[in-house]
């Protein structure tokens, strides 16, 4: 089949959650319409870049608390098997609400309180490219990590592709203030780059990519 196991169960768990003609305004910004696209293979590709930054995860990520900036329903930590506690930032109240009914134990932080030294590993999955300033953000985000910690980072391409899978999809809104090789430029001032996946293979819609402080 097209869709793993858990990720068929989530599709139906967030259709049966959300009414996305009605709240569409609410959640456009976040990729749950996506997620539960009609078009499979509009969902594949938005779950596709989910599960590789879950692979990179368990390859490079050293134990310790993870902290999903952006988290929108907290997908990746329903896919991650996680080494410590997962922590999110979101600002939208119905993402949170939905976030904390599957996820109890889940902490959520506010920017402005994270603590120096203080995650192994930390998602930015389609997150920064919503914000105009996103340097300051990276060197907050990077003091938070320990030592060994790295940071999960994806983006789309905004290619000519990427639009056009957009507008077959359904989607018109343009939201986003760089595309990820903007954001990645920014991140290798402050980190390495470890690893990186492109997603779907041979397509470049978006990048998943993985980066540590240098030691």
């Amino acid at each position: 089949m097209l869709f793993p196991p858990k990720v068929r169960n989530r599709r139906k768990a967030l259709r049966s959650r959300f009414d996305i003609a009605q709240q569409f305004e609410h959640i456009e910004e976040s990729c749950i319409p996506s997620y539960v696209h009609s078009n499979p293979l509009a969902a594949w590709v938005a779950w596709m870049r989910l599960l590789q930054a879950a692979n990179l995860y368990q390859k490079w990520a050293p134990n310790g608390d993870v902290l999903d900036f952006g988290s929108a329903t907290g997908e990746i930590g329903q896919l991650i098997a996680q080494r410590g506690a997962y922590c999110f930032i979101e600002d939208n109240e119905l993402l949170v609400q939905a976030l904390l009914y599957w996820l109890k134990d889940a902490r959520r932080i506010k920017f402005d309180d994270l603590c120096d030294n203080q995650f192994a590993a930390i998602f930015a999955l389609d997150s920064l490219e919503h914000n105009r300033e996103i340097e300051p953000l990276i060197v907050r985000l990077k003091a938070s990590l320990i030592k060994s910690g790295i940071l999960i980072l994806s983006g789309p391409t905004e290619n000519v592709l990427y639009r056009l899978g957009r507008r077959l999809a359904g989607f018109q809104g343009h939201y986003h203030f760089q595309n990820i090789w903007d954001i990645e430029a920014l991140i290798k001032r402050h980190m390495s780059l470890l690893d990186r996946k492109v997603v779907p293979m041979g397509v470049p819609l978006f990048s998943i990519s993985v980066w540590r402080v240098e030691q």
